[in-house]
């Protein structure tokens, strides 16, 4: 883990501050995830505040990214039914702490690749207009929140 100090003065004070650094995605992962995106009409990749992001229009269809503790998350949407299974299918799957139907995977080496192409063609048929959906030949999800 790689930690960065810095060191400022405040009101006469020296204070540290220790912020750890993130990792960054492999290159050989993000290949792979814009193999995923390549066949979905108008998503594209974009960096994010930290790591990339892959959209369609202005929504966000995938987040992937470096955390804190040194781990690689990938988050997406889902259908509100699946979001429940998330929080009981292990601690490699999880739940994010914002919106209704945010999910994730830590993402490792023996992730399945395939099983996640599914799950990220679900979060665009969600994210995406009907008109894209049809483009790509997928069905347009009926349970957005």
């Amino acid at each position: 883990m790689r930690v960065e100090t810095t060191r400022h003065t405040v009101g006469g004070l020296v204070q540290t501050a220790g912020v750890v650094q993130r990792p960054e995605v492999s290159q050989d992962w993000i290949r792979r995830l814009d193999i995923v995106f390549e066949s979905l009409p108008e998503s594209y990749r974009e960096r994010a505040w930290v790591g990339h992001r892959w959209r369609v229009g202005q929504a966000t269809i995938a987040h992937v990214f470096g955390g804190e503790d040194q781990q690689f998350r990938i988050v997406f949407r889902a259908e509100l039914a699946e979001v429940m299974a998330f929080e009981h299918l292990g601690p490699r799957y999880f739940r994010a702490g914002w919106g209704d139907n945010v999910v994730g995977i830590i993402l490792e080496e023996s992730s399945d690749w395939a099983e996640l192409a599914e799950m990220l063609t679900e979060s665009y048929c969600l994210q995406a207009p009907a008109r894209l959906a049809d483009l790509a030949g997928l069905e347009k999800s009926t349970t957005t929140p």
